[in-house]
């Protein structure tokens, strides 16, 4: 019988004496990178347990060199000479090692086929290194195993030590027996993440749970799904705006709950759910009230749908009772004793008098914990602080003091910092070292950050208000509530006693109001009725909120939506409407994206309106830092055109495989998460657009040819590998943060030192998700073919911003050439004295908006505060109206006074020649000649009439559609051509009209009523030039014929003779000017461009 054979190849008998440690280290370079390479690619295969390349395989070879040398220490002679003198006695256990290993019981093998090639005769690996490298790869794997079990072993005691888990068969119970139960229960009790888990354990399926933020979803999902043994991103998912991680597996899903109302509003009895868990109801967000509204309609018509709702222990009476006296269980909180110290500001002579935050009480406060805590005292301290110039301010002053110190990391933490940055905040500080987290509010109650010990309570808050008056946003600073304290010390006694720093006295504490002010008291809410119609939840004025908004703020939000078309006279939902609140944007934006449809603009202003629909992707340090070269893409034409210009340029290096866009937009000085999240709504807008047939299809990239495809699959087949090795490797390890943790003040761009700060095993994900979601090659042409090269092309599409953005217009100040680049004034209808945002292009070039060549007329010149007469006045349109310290417009593009009031206003009234017109009862107009006045209006009325047929065909049937198709060529050369003329103009604010007196939209410029006393006295005698009819008629009544008279040709406007072309800007460094001889024009062209172009003339 032959001796059984190992898998070396040899038997036991004829294996040569196995070599010392020593002897093997000088024979055999384990450090040497090619010989790592030949084990890596026999061993660690895509489908393996470890990944070549990956984190883990970093890992292992840190754990075989430690390895190794333990095992070098314990090798020695007497091992050696036992072992063999046992093996020449008993031949029965020649086949078994010298000495006991616990790593012989893992049953499994992982040689593979490339292994035992490599090993062979012919291999490059000798087999005893073979065995040796297999050996340590068994204890890794075993050694991992262990620390699995151990971390599972802890997770089990500490949510056992959760006080909800007393409660767990009283929360399953009670949901038996009753659709609707409040969970109730303190700070640190564990409701977020238990009671997700209860469900699951007990067999519930389909179960949503709401978050009021995006944060919260992922880090919820993250612990529950570590929690529960369920691999992460299938049984236990989250879902939140434009990610998602939830499958056909998902029970569990986290999502937020704007996304849960965009699912009610797609299918209205939610049949996709059993389970609806909606956490944090007490903090009152206007998602969360409305969406209380809706499952109280919900509840009868779906017995079998179960709710759960989730609140801090406050005001628990009033959820309960609007769903009829639902139960309630009270789940008390762990939280160690906690000290409070109040620490009031008292008003330092010395202190800065500018309005910037003194950070010197937060610096105190450090100082303090350093000088009374050791360092071997575990302890982070979580700062709150009201906004992010707050957290700017004391950033830059704790992070002096940790570089003198060496004993604080400091991190900011708000919402627009991206996922990365935000999940700094979860990882350890070095030995001897503590975190300090300066937050905003999102800290209190939708992220939990384990190890802090202190607290320091500025009592500040900023919220958000709307003032239907002045038609603005207030972004004010007001004192928290008794509430929000509590809960924002809560956050010191999670793991251990703690200290909570409350930066005022405790009668201010006294003070506070009980509970914070709901939101939907606050805001504006035109976003939220549109909404409402859109679901047919009713009359907005009787829908059963659990606390009604004021009826003011409905009645102004009604009356805005029938302003935008949006809504008809019977407040009933218009086909734009009906659009409009299926598009996840403002409703200005949303009417930009149908109006550039119609005019076949939809590629510039798809980019356009999702850059105006993030935050601003430029980092707070980029107009201080001279090294930022962002100005080379700023557009004179506004704020809008410089975001189109970035997201552009930042496509065109994203397709050039030689250039890393991330040091790109470090050199920019741009967050290009920022842009990430503007691509993906460019995505989402335009698949909306395609759905409802307002622009065609995306046509399916050409095949190409096979070495083409296998390379595009390849390529995407390591893409879903690196993100599969990033999820799940996402949350097994906390990293350990370095000394000095680079952040720019709230910039988010993690890796603004360059690449150089990325290790070998890190993954850009944001990168990978964004090559797995676009096409890159379509992207860019996309970008490519949106270029604004000509001038006819930047005035429509200025019409198309400027439409949209209607009334939100404001007027330069007649003084304002006098005034200094900071101080320019400018006035909106309802606000005075507003300035243009610090990040405005035209806060540092205004003269762009002075008119230039004032052209005087006989007679007539400036009169009391009136411009002087010119045909170049130019307005501002602006996205918002912003006050913090002063009223601040935002987002601002420049265009033509005259044509756009004349196109957009709701109401026009003129005197007897209509040489003066008053828009919207606001602002006065004058213009130096009466016939050209009527001449501009009739030219007015058709353009307006042929535009709202244009924009109703593009909405309406298909055979409708194509016949609009035709107008549309027509009516962008008539546009053209009324934005062309020169008609000189001055204008001065309007009296106000008498009280009781308002206007109605659009009969002025008719003028048909047969009641109007006045009419026959502004009637003369006139002969058309025309058909030769002669008859006493208004200037109206003229208007009205010549727009009908059949022998009258479609004259341009006065003034509108054709205008020399503009030469545009350059944005990229690769154009070049262009002229075309098949189509007689100009551009300014890459060489990829004049190639595209060419081939359309083919």
């Amino acid at each position: 019988m032959s001796l059984p054979r190992t898998r070396e190849g040899r038997g036991p008998r004829d294996q040569p004496p196995t070599p010392s440690w020593e002897e093997a280290r000088e024979r055999w370079n384990w450090h040497h990178p090619e010989k790592r390479r030949l084990f890596e690619d026999a061993f660690f295969q895509a489908e393996g347990y470890i990944r070549r390349g990956s984190e883990e395989c970093q890992k292992f070879w840190s754990f075989f060199e430690r390895m190794q040398r333990f095992q070098s220490l314990r090798a020695t002679g007497k091992q050696e000479e036992e072992a063999g003198r046992l093996r020449h006695c008993i031949p029965a256990l020649a086949d078994l090692p010298p000495t006991y290993d616990p790593r012989y019981r893992i049953n499994l093998s992982i040689l593979g086929p490339d292994a035992q090639d490599a090993r062979g005769p012919a291999g490059s690996l000798p087999p005893e290194r073979v065995s040796e490298f297999r050996g340590a790869l068994l204890h890794y794997l075993d050694f991992g195993q262990k620390q699995a079990f151990a971390r599972l072993a802890r997770l089990q005691r500490e949510r056992a030590a959760l006080p909800i888990s007393q409660y767990r068969d009283r929360i399953l119970q009670t949901l038996k027996e009753h659709q609707v139960v409040v969970v109730a229960g303190d700070t640190g009790c564990g409701k977020s993440t238990q009671v997700p888990q209860y469900l699951l354990a007990a067999g519930f399926s389909h179960v949503a749970c709401t978050q009021p933020r995006r944060i919260a979803c992922i880090s919820l999902a993250k612990r529950v799904g570590l929690e529960s043994l369920s691999q992460y991103g299938s049984q236990v998912g989250y879902q939140i705006r434009f990610e998602s991680t939830r499958s056909a597996a998902t029970k569990i899903v986290f999502l937020t709950v704007g996304l849960l109302l965009r699912h009610v509003q797609r299918e209205p009895t939610l049949p996709q759910y059993r389970v609806l868990i909606v956490d944090e109801v007490h903090e009152r967000h206007l998602h969360n009230d409305f969406l209380l509204g809706v499952l109280q309609r919900l509840l009868p018509r779906r017995p079998d749908l179960k709710v759960i709702l989730m609140s801090a222990t406050v005001n628990t009476s009033l959820f309960s009772a609007y769903f009829g006296q639902a139960p309630v269980v009270q789940v008390p909180g762990r939280l160690f004793p906690i000290t409070v110290v109040y620490q009031p500001q008292e008003a330092e002579p010395t202190a800065s008098t500018l309005e910037k935050l003194d950070p010197r009480p937060f610096i105190r406060v450090l100082e303090a914990i350093d000088s009374k805590y050791p360092p071997e005292e575990r302890g982070d301290l979580l700062v709150f602080l009201s906004g992010l110039a707050e957290i700017g301010a004391v950033l830059e002053a704790a992070q002096a003091h940790a570089r003198r110190s060496g004993r604080w990391v400091v991190l900011p933490l708000h919402s627009t910092l991206s996922v990365a940055a935000q999940d700094k905040v979860f990882d350890v500080a070095p030995p001897g070292v503590r975190k300090c987290i300066l937050s905003t509010n999102i800290a209190e109650t939708s992220v939990t950050i384990d190890g802090i010990r202190f607290v320091v309570d500025s009592g500040k808050v900023k919220e958000m208000s709307y003032d239907p008056q002045a038609k603005l946003q207030r972004l004010q600073e007001f004192w928290i509530s008794q509430a929000s304290a509590e809960q924002r010390k809560g956050r010191a006694g999670r793991t251990g006693p703690g200290v909570c720093f409350r930066l005022y006295a405790e009668s201010d504490y006294d003070a506070f109001a009980p509970y914070p002010v709901p939101e939907i008291r606050r805001v504006a809410l035109d976003a939220l009725v549109l909404q409402m119609k859109s679901m047919s939840v009713g009359d907005p004025r009787t829908f059963p909120f659990i606390e009604p908004p004021p009826a003011a703020s409905l009645e102004t939000a009604i009356l805005y939506l029938r302003d935008q078309g949006a809504l008809d006279g019977s407040e009933a939902l218009t086909p734009i409407g009906s659009l409009l609140a299926q598009l996840p944007v403002d409703i200005v934006i949303g009417k930009m994206l149908v109006l550039g449809s119609v005019l076949h603009l939809a590629e510039p202003v798809l980019t356009i309106a999702a850059a105006l629909s993030v935050q601003s992707p430029f980092t707070r340090s980029t107009r201080s830092n001279p090294k930022c070269a962002w100005r080379a893409l700023e557009s004179d034409h506004g704020d809008p055109f410089t975001l189109f210009n970035v997201f552009n340029n930042w496509v065109q290096v994203k397709s050039d495989r030689s250039t890393k866009s991330r040091r790109w937009c470090r050199r920019e000085g741009i967050e290009e998460h920022r842009l990430y999240e503007m691509a993906n709504l460019r995505r989402q807008f335009k698949e909306l657009l395609e759905d409802h047939g307002l622009l065609a299809g995306t046509q399916a990239p050409k095949p190409g040819d096979s070495y083409s495809r296998l390379r595009q699959h390849r390529e995407r087949q390591e893409l879903y590998q690196l993100k599969r090795q990033h999820e799940e490797g996402a949350g097994r390890r906390r990293k350990v943060l370095r000394l000095q943790e680079d952040q720019d003040g709230g910039s988010s761009d993690e890796d603004w030192g360059g690449d150089t700060s990325q290790g070998a095993g890190d993954v850009d994900i944001q990168d990978v998700k964004f090559k797995l979601r676009h096409d890159l090659e379509q992207l860019q042409e996309a970008a490519s073919s949106a270029q604004v090269r000509t001038r006819d092309q930047m005035t429509l599409l200025k019409l198309v911003l400027a439409r949209g953005l209607y009334p939100q217009f404001a007027i330069p100040d007649p003084f304002n050439s006098s005034r200094k680049d900071s101080d320019q004034i400018f006035h909106t209808q309802a606000k005075q004295g507003a300035v243009l945002h610090p990040t405005c292009v035209f806060a540092n070039s205004p003269e762009v908006l002075h008119p230039q060549e004032p052209e005087a007329t006989e007679g007539k010149g400036s009169q009391d505060n009136r411009d002087p007469m010119s045909s170049k006045h130019q307005l501002l349109a602006f996205v918002s109206l912003l006050e913090t310290s002063k009223p601040y417009l935002v987002n601002c593009v420049r265009v033509p006074a005259l044509q756009s009031l004349l196109l957009f206003s709701r109401s026009l009234d003129t005197n007897g020649d209509c040489s003066r017109l008053v828009a919207d009862g606001w602002l006065e107009l004058q213009l130096a000649d009466g016939e050209s006045a009527v001449r501009l209006l009739a030219a007015t009325l058709r353009l307006r009439a042929q535009w709202e047929s244009a924009m109703d065909g593009q909405l309406a049937q298909a055979r409708r559609r194509r016949r609009a198709a035709e107008e549309v060529v027509a009516l962008s050369k008539e546009l053209l051509q009324f934005m062309a003329s020169k008609v000189p103009a001055s204008w001065v604010p309007a009296a106000p009209w008498p009280e009781g007196q308002e206007p109605s939209p659009d009969t002025a410029l008719l003028a048909q009523s047969n009641a109007d006393l006045y009419s026959d006295c502004l009637r003369s005698f006139w002969t058309c030039p025309h058909c030769e009819l002669h008859v006493p008629l208004t200037p109206l009544e003229r208007i009205a014929h010549e727009n009908t008279c059949p022998q009258a040709p479609r004259d341009a406007p006065p003034g509108a003779e054709e205008a020399a072309p503009e030469p545009l800007r350059k944005v990229s460094d690769l154009q070049r000017p262009y002229h075309c001889k098949a189509c007689q024009k100009d551009f300014l062209f890459t060489p990829t461009d004049v190639l595209r172009h060419q081939r359309q003339h083919v």
